[in-house]
Parts: structure tokens; C-alpha cells; sequence
């Protein structure tokens, strides 16, 4: 007897909470991180890693895509995550940077 959770059953909890968010019983960010939690578990069995969030800097960027740092400026445009601009300076999410190295994972993974 399987206990794992279908890709279907995500999407179906997905449609039943989203009234839920728009009445303000659940709030957004809360709901994507329910999804994001459930879609990992139903891809890969297990829960996405509890990261504290933060803002990093391009070199921190690279480091933790392995690459190095003039790399990463020439690539900066292809990645999907967003940038904020701190000052004068540009700041990644590392985890939406997490995101993408889990995806890419998922991905080669599949192929």
C-alpha cells in the first residue's frame, strides 16, 4: 500500500484552498508554501528543506550555484529568480535561488 501523495490530489488541494485565500482565511504566501510543500512531497517524496530566507549578494549567488562569479554576471539575465535592489547595490532571495537548484535537480533527474 502506497502512501504517497498524487501530483492529482495536489491540484485538488490547490483549487479547494484558493477560495480560502481570496476571503483572507489563509494568507497567500501561506497558501504557496502549502502547495510548494505538497508538490515536493508528491514529486519527490519528501518536503522541500526548511531554509531561512535572506537576501544574498551576486557572489553568494554563485557560490551556491557552483559557479563563479563572472559566470554569474554573464548568465544573470537567463535566471528566472528575482532581483531586488538594495541601495545601489542587486540582491537575489536564496530561496528562490534553492528553488531553482532543486528544480534543475528534479529535471536532469526525469530526463
Amino acid at each position: 500500500m502506497s502512501t504517497n501523495i498524487r501530483p492529482q490530489t495536489v491540484t485538488l488541494i490547490g483549487k479547494l484552498l484558493h477560495p480560502l485565500t481570496e476571503s483572507n482565511l489563509i494568507p497567500f504566501s501561506e497558501y504557496r508554501e502549502i502547495i510548494t510543500q505538497l508538490k515536493s512531497l508528491a514529486t519527490k517524496g519528501q518536503p522541500l528543506p526548511k531554509i531561512a530566507p535572506k537576501l544574498v549578494d551576486m557572489k553568494e549567488a554563485a557560490d551556491m550555484l557552483g559557479i563563479s562569479l563572472a559566470s554569474f554576471k554573464n548568465l544573470e539575465a537567463e535566471f528566472p529568480f528575482k532581483r531586488k535592489l538594495v541601495g545601489h547595490s542587486v540582491r537575489f532571495r536564496n530561496t528562490d535561488i534553492i528553488r531553482y537548484i532543486v528544480a534543475n535537480d528534479e529535471a536532469t533527474q526525469v530526463e
